[in-house]
């Protein structure tokens, strides 16, 4: 049986936040007077692999990604991943990368081939006001010593203009000597990270500012995929664009996500949360809470009216009530 909304897209990918808290305390995920749940909140171990085992088995669901906060935190995220890598699912894990090198050698025996490192910006100073303390050198290590495993590597930089948009050209320039894939994330709206339509560095900026240095190809992306991928040619690496907000990809979007205490979301964008955990718990059914929170999606942002840089309306500005670091990526 497929996972499929109203306007019959297909689900096929589900991210499963682990961990509501993260190590770096980044001005854009985390506000300064973020709270945290109590361990017990937290989905267990057996449940996490519950949960996943119905949206795989009986959904279809072919791709699985651990993120958090920072699931490198959790103390059995290891076996987490032992337990997921399991199902017949390609698996990936999202980190800062910080406390990686601790983990790697048991993450791969245990079946993680791919991670996606968060990291917005290759200045030490600039890291340390992003990131609210000190690590760069650390994750740059992290990520050099993941391709030395044999990780796929996608790096993940969240673009703001005025804080890093002017390191684009420096990210891209990663793809010459590694085998990275760089995505570059616009700015979107969540508590606390005091978005506004000023420094969204747009998709097309974007494009633009690389192609007054590179040549850039187009490349072929998976229908739904939610990146535009590129390559200068020759290089080992690729970039991306995920145009969140001025070029939203909802009409193809396969992602679901479930967050750390057990609760189903259908958009990134989406206001609304369905409780999986709390009837798990108590014994009953949750598939018809699946997929009724499915049957609820928007056609596009979750409801929301699109962005249009000519305007002055905001209309993203009280997105979520959560920080981005209690949704998971």
């Amino acid at each position: 049986m497929e996972l499929t909304d109203r306007i019959g897209r297909v689900h096929r990918s589900l991210h499963i936040s682990v961990m509501d808290k993260c190590d770096l305390r980044c001005t854009y995920c985390m506000p300064e007077d973020a709270t945290f749940l109590r361990r017990e909140k937290l989905m267990t171990r057996a449940e996490i692999a519950t949960i996943a085992g119905i949206f795989v088995e009986r959904y279809g669901v072919n791709k699985l990604r651990v993120t958090g906060g920072e699931p490198l935190l959790r103390p059995d995220v290891v076996e987490v991943i032992r337990d997921l890598s399991a199902l017949p699912v390609k698996l990936g894990l999202t980190t800062n990368a910080l406390t990686l090198h601790k983990h790697i050698d048991a993450l791969w025996e245990a079946g993680l081939r791919s991670v996606n490192i968060s990291l917005d910006t290759l200045n030490s100073e600039r890291f340390r006001s992003i990131a609210r303390r000190e690590g760069l050198d650390t994750v740059w290590a992290n990520i050099r010593l993941a391709l030395l495993r044999g990780l796929r590597v996608k790096v993940n930089m969240v673009v703001m203009r005025g804080v890093n948009d002017d390191e684009v050209l420096r990210f891209v320039e990663l793809t010459r000597e590694h085998p990275v894939h760089v995505r570059f994330i616009e700015f979107m709206p969540f508590a606390g990270n005091k978005w506004g339509r000023e420094r969204v560095f747009t998709f097309a900026e974007m494009l633009g500012h690389i192609g007054s240095v590179h040549s850039y190809e187009k490349l072929t992306d998976d229908p739904n995929s939610t990146a535009k991928s590129y390559r200068v040619p020759g290089w080992p690496g690729t970039f991306a664009v995920i145009s969140t907000v001025t070029e939203p990809f909802c009409g193809s979007c396969d992602r679901l996500r479930l967050t750390a205490e057990g609760r189903m979301r259908n958009c990134l964008f989406a206001r609304a949360e369905t409780d999986l955990l709390t009837p798990l718990r108590a014994g009953a059914d949750i598939i018809p809470l699946i997929e009724a929170n499915v049957l609820a999606k928007h056609p596009m942002l979750g409801g929301l009216p699109p962005f249009r840089p000519e305007s002055q309306e905001e209309v993203l500005h009280d997105l979520s009530i959560r920080p981005m670091v209690s949704i998971g990526g």
